[in-house]
């Protein structure tokens, strides 16, 4: 039977007062009934999926906008409120191609250019993300998305001034909107006024309408706010309250068997047993593009930034943050431990797939390493040496360190874009198993490969800058120059934005070191897993955890052979 469509056309407009209006619950009630009556239209899921939203039920609203999506391609409402929703599914890669199909069919969208900002700024593509944010500006100068998404990369700067001018008229615009207030509460801690901080953050939470990440991140900065006034008590507890909600948000996903600490004691065991002299039979290495090549990796919150904006003042030096560059690698050799063998197995000419595969990963990230000295920083690459070390067993490993007892503090208080590693660090225990596991594996490789590594203890670079980088540039080969020292300067123009980011602006120092001794109490259930760590990176005597000598070849990391391992 034929719809009457203007009786459809009735009931489609009654769907859109009630939602203009801001009632949402008659207008989801109204999309409810047409749909039920056969009614399909890209407004009724729009609606509908809002409903779902509201109640915190984001993976509904998915596929409900999806299907509208799918019904009509071309409206920019459905399309947006898509994008939109897989930004608060924290999935910023598919939300960005939803923005660019908006801007493909529209360019002059001012708020499809702020959300396609959003989208850049939640993968780390800062420069990007500023320039989608200033052209939305640019069409609409009372655009709040973006002049808050400008406020926050100015903060995240250490540009305290500038991010609270742009987030300050957001707020004019829209009084209410959370992202601005939170912002505006972080640019307040970073001018060193926690209390105010603390005040906003708890006016946001007191509202009804903040859906659960958004609630978890807040309690995390107020977490912040409080640690910045010393109540330690306080802030552990907001900071817990913080985590609790993030795992039960992303449990459906992450909390899965194995977890990515049963994976890395897995790799353990199988490399204990792996044959060494099988591992360091190396085949020939085919060259690549770079000169030479370097590898920073660690554990996060352990001082990797740093160590790469210092080397990138390098003439010679190229890098590109954070990319999984290895990724054709793990998944075809390291999905599973038992996967390694076929990597030893695997022909010469499988391996130079795997190294062009690197390289072109590296293209695709835009940098030219012809001629230079390319550093891959990404802390967690830790657990890809055996991978590694089959590619590139020429390349320099820098492994960083610091206090075990500040690193598992740090990571437990930071908020991480979510993956199975960062998963762990949402519980004290959680966050040391893997500590332990990632630590016990990187030992084991070094036992087992053919690695050049040079261990770097952040606490060493802080206090005795120039020695240590005399240090590392003598094992990286390359040649001290004043310019690595000016990292503070360069670090305010990165592409790449970690937490790290707004210390590195203000130069070194020594704020973080021993930070864990305010939270002895309640760090005191972890103690035990991390003391042997603790131990075996020399921090036991504190007064001696400035010293770098031979030590560390015997106690750190055993050398597998005479010519090959920890330089100290």
């Amino acid at each position: 039977m034929a719809r009457d469509r203007e009786a459809d056309g009735e009931t489609l407009r009654a769907i859109q007062r009630s939602a203009r209006a801001g009632n949402h619950a008659q207008a989801a009630a109204l999309a409810q009934a047409a749909r039920a009556d056969g009614l399909e239209h890209p407004l009724i899921y729009n609606v509908l999926a809002l409903r779902h939203e509201l109640e915190g039920a984001v993976g509904e609203a998915e596929a409900l906008l999806q299907h509208a999506v799918r019904l009509a391609p071309l409206d920019p409402a459905a399309r947006n409120a898509l994008g939109l929703c897989l930004l608060r599914l924290e999935r910023p890669a598919q939300a960005l191609a939803q923005f660019d199909a908006l801007l493909a069919a529209n360019p002059t969208l001012a708020f499809a250019h702020a959300n396609r900002g959003s989208a850049l700024s939640a993968q780390g593509r800062m420069k990007e993300a500023e320039v989608s944010f200033q052209r939305a500006v640019e069409l609409d100068p009372r655009q709040p998305v973006a002049l808050t998404g400008l406020g926050t990369i100015a903060s995240w700067r250490g540009d305290y001034g500038q991010a609270r001018a742009r987030v300050e008229k957001a707020l004019e615009l829209l009084p209410d909107y959370p992202d601005a207030i939170l912002t505006l509460a972080s640019v307040e801690l970073g001018e060193k006024r926690p209390a105010l901080a603390e005040s906003r953050i708890r006016t946001l939470l007191s509202r009804s309408d903040l859906d659960a990440r958004f609630r978890a991140h807040a309690n995390g900065l107020l977490g912040d706010a409080l640690d910045a006034q010393s109540r330690t008590a306080e802030a552990f507890a907001a900071y817990s309250l913080c985590n609790e909600m993030l795992r039960e948000a992303h449990a459906p996903e992450f909390n899965v068997q194995p977890s990515a600490t049963q994976y890395v004691r897995s790799l353990v065991e199988h490399l204990r047993h792996a044959d060494s002299s099988a591992w360091r039979d190396q085949p020939p290495q085919q060259p690549g593009p770079a000169s030479d090549h370097i590898f920073v990796l660690g554990f996060p919150r352990s001082g990797t930034t740093l160590l790469e904006v210092v080397l990138e003042g390098h003439p010679r030096v190229t890098s590109l943050e954070e990319n999984e560059l290895l990724m054709d690698g793990v998944l075809r050799f390291m999905q599973r431990p038992a996967d390694l063998d076929g990597l030893l197995r695997c022909p010469p000419s499988t391996l130079n797939e795997l190294r062009a595969m690197y390289w072109r990963r590296v293209a695709a990230g835009g940098v030219d390493v012809t001629g230079k000295v390319f550093v891959d920083k990404n802390p967690l690459n830790t657990l890809k040496l055996p991978l590694i070390a089959r590619l590139f067993p020429r390349a320099k490993i820098l492994l960083a360190c610091r206090d075990p007892r500040d690193v598992v503090l740090s990571c437990f208080r930071h908020r991480f874009f979510m993956s199975a590693p960062i998963y762990e660090l949402l519980t004290l225990q959680g966050a040391a198993d893997y500590y332990d596991a990632v630590m016990r594996l990187a030992l084991e490789c070094n036992r087992l490969l053919p690695l050049q590594i040079c261990l770097v203890r952040h606490e060493d670079v802080v206090t005795a800058f120039a020695r240590e980088m005399r240090r590392l540039c003598e094992f990286a080969g390359l040649e001290w120059v004043p310019a690595m020292g000016d990292f503070a300067l360069r670090t305010r123009g990165r592409e790449f934005l970690t937490p790290s980011t707004a210390q590195l602006v203000k130069g070194l120092n020594t704020e973080g070191l021993g930070h864990w001794l305010r939270y002895r109490e309640q760090l005191e259930p972890v103690l035990p897993t991390l003391e042997p760590w603790v131990k075996q990176f020399l921090y036991e005597d504190q007064a001696g955890a400035g010293r770098l000598n031979q030590q560390l070849k015997a106690t750190v990391i055993r050398s597998p052979s005479p010519s090959k391992g920890v330089t100290s």
